[in-house]
């Protein structure tokens, strides 16, 4: 079958490769020429586990392309897939233009019929906007065109994002149109040849669906935060809690592990879009999210806090050692990443940081580009010399199993600051070391 993919972000990339992966004949538009300068050369513009052998391989069988070329692109697929970025605008809502402009290309462009498919993470009642736009550019070239719109939201995690779609949970799939839901369960057959994955609803239904999802995991990540930190006052162990209630069938251990908050991509920017559009469109306040969105603002100021229990709050004249960039592992994303609130916050306390990651050194550089009092180490261990306390922020797997006498013996004193869980609390603190995890 033949794809068009709008976009290369992780949500076009993972998915046009995925798509090329099974067969079909893709061809991935981005209006970014040095996005496509990269990936014609070999590369990739994101890091993702998999995806750059994914891409390479296909690229290679002749059955993944990439053009900056609008029209060679609405020309190519019957199926059209929408896989913009929305930003949040000011007010959090999601920000439609890259998405609408898409719209209007297809519209412009289009000689036969075409499935357009919204697989950007977009607001209630955006299928009905698109399918106006496109209308509304056929009119003006005077010419009856057919086509469908459909939303087929995504559910992948970045870090394990090509395993997401090669084998998903669910694949929603919301229209009206029957020859636009006959080809979409012709495109998805391969992704479910064991059992029936695919769920079909109306557009607005499947428009909520993606918010609903993210909202809830937000929603079960700020409550363990809370009640970690309810735990440390009341001297209880979260570990002891989450596997307590995890136990229970109706809860379940996903999403249940307490940190320094959630950031990323999706959660803060879905949380905001879902509490604004409740407000713009129903004229109704999501009180429960809004609680989620504020508790994860003061979590992320969590590890500072416990830090200057220890240290002060005058930190002029320390300096830190960071581990731990990107928002979560297996991936060099620093958008809403509380990495960035805990360095502003102990720079402007008047500290130095010297932080590492595997993955999100080149990303962090270019996000805090010109700031003051921020180095960058090649190893973890190369943090460490000088250091004040070591304070973790992101739980790579190479992180989890360190030599804790060497960290002793380059901190200037044995402070470890935990905003993972990452190490049971009476080993390290048998070490000799005071160590501050998460409500434990």
């Amino acid at each position: 079958m033949k794809v068009t993919v709008v976009g290369t972000g992780y949500v076009g990339l993972v998915s046009g490769a995925c798509l090329a992966e099974v067969g079909n004949d893709v061809l991935c538009l981005d209006v970014n020429p040095e996005k496509i300068r990269i990936l014609e050369s070999g590369g990739i513009p994101i890091y993702e586990p998999g995806l750059e052998e994914m891409v390479a391989r296909n690229v290679a069988a002749g059955r993944l392309h990439f053009t900056t070329d609008v029209a060679r692109a609405v020309n190519h697929g019957t199926i059209q897939f929408i896989a913009v970025g929305t930003p949040p605008d000011e007010d959090g809502s999601a920000d439609m233009q890259y998405v609408l402009a898409a719209a209007r290309n297809i519209g412009r462009l289009m000689t036969d019929y075409k499935v357009v498919v919204d697989k950007s993470t977009v607001p209630v009642g955006t299928a009905d906007k698109v399918k106006a736009a496109i209308a509304d550019e056929l009119a003006q070239r005077g010419v009856d065109t057919p086509f469908a719109v459909v939303s087929n939201p995504e559910f992948l995690k970045e870090g394990a994002a090509v395993d997401d779609f090669m084998r998903p949970d669910r694949i929603v799939v919301g229209g009206s149109d029957e020859q636009a839901i006959f080809l979409m369960r012709a495109l998805y057959a391969p992704f479910q040849r064991n059992h029936e994955r695919l769920v079909v609803t109306d557009v607005r239904s499947a428009e909520l669906i993606k918010y609903a999802a993210n909202a809830m995991l937000a929603t079960r990540i700020s409550f363990m935060n809370e009640l970690a930190n309810l735990a440390e006052k009341l001297g209880a162990d979260i570990e002891m809690v989450r596997q307590g209630i995890g136990s229970d069938p109706r809860i379940g251990y996903h999403f249940l592990y307490p940190g320094a908050g959630y950031g990323g991509s999706c959660f803060p920017k879905d949380v905001k879009a879902l509490i604004q559009t409740a407000a713009t469109d129903a004229n109704l306040e999501l009180k429960v999210l809004k609680a989620v969105e504020a508790a994860n603002d003061a979590q992320k100021q969590v590890l500072a806090r416990k830090l200057k229990q220890r240290l002060g709050d005058d930190l002029k004249g320390r300096h830190i050692a960071l581990w731990g960039l990107a928002f979560k592992p297996n991936t060099d994303d620093m958008r809403e990443a509380p990495s960035l609130s805990f360095i502003h916050e102990v720079l402007a306390a008047g500290a130095t940081v010297t932080a590492y990651d595997p993955a999100a050194m080149e990303e962090t550089q270019r996000v805090l580009k010109g700031v003051q009092g921020l180095s960058y180490a090649k190893s973890p261990n190369e943090t460490l010399e000088g250091a004040d306390a070591l304070v973790i922020v992101t739980e790579w797997k190479e992180f989890r199993s360190p030599d804790f006498n060497l960290i002793k013996q380059r901190l200037k004193q044995p402070l470890i600051v935990d905003g993972r869980n990452l190490y049971d609390p009476a080993f390290v603190r048998r070490m000799g070391f005071d160590y501050l995890p998460i409500g434990r």
